[in-house]
């Protein structure tokens, strides 16, 4: 069948005419497709249904300018397959952020976590003795050295607590 005369048909017998379309170039809008969108076989199909659709739709206007029927559903399989490709990632960008809500809130327990170790070890420091803390005080913030002892004093105490201490 001609484009001509398909294009007529789907004027004045919207389902025949769809049909003969569908018969004629299915497989050419599902090549198309099947490059754009090879990962789900239901998109592909929803993304065909709106080529045929979308011909329906402008069949006046093509018919109107003797527009090919051929390269024009090549083209607008491309652009129907990209739109959805699009429509797709954005889903998939959409589920990261939760993903990334999830581990925001995650960091947000081992900071608080983190915020009570550091609490315990200031109270350990302000417990200590005043020449254990001035050293240990002179050794981690005002970084001097020769602190062992107070360093050890400090670990002991912490291992104590349950807090768990590196070597």
């Amino acid at each position: 069948m001609k484009d001509r005369e398909l294009t007529r048909l789907l004027q004045t017998h919207p389902e025949e005419g769809l049909e003969a379309a569908m018969l004629a170039y299915a497989p050419l809008v599902k090549a198309v497709l099947n490059r754009i969108l090879p990962q789900n076989p239901c998109d592909r199909e929803e993304c065909m249904a709106d080529v045929f659709v979308s011909l329906w739709r402008n069949v006046a206007k093509l018919d109107h300018t003797a527009t090919p029927l051929r390269p024009w559903l090549i083209v607008t399989a491309r652009n129907k397959g990209i739109d959805r490709y699009n429509a797709l990632r954005r889903r998939e960008a959409l589920s990261l952020d939760d993903g990334l809500a999830e581990t925001l809130g995650e960091l947000a327990e081992f900071d608080r976590a983190t915020a009570d170790a550091a609490d315990l070890v200031g109270a350990l420091v302000a417990a200590m003795a005043p020449p254990d803390r001035d050293i240990f005080l002179r050794k981690y913030y005002l970084l001097q050295s020769g602190l062992s002892r107070g360093r050890d004093r400090l670990r002991r105490q912490l291992t104590e607590k349950g807090v768990y201490t590196h070597a």
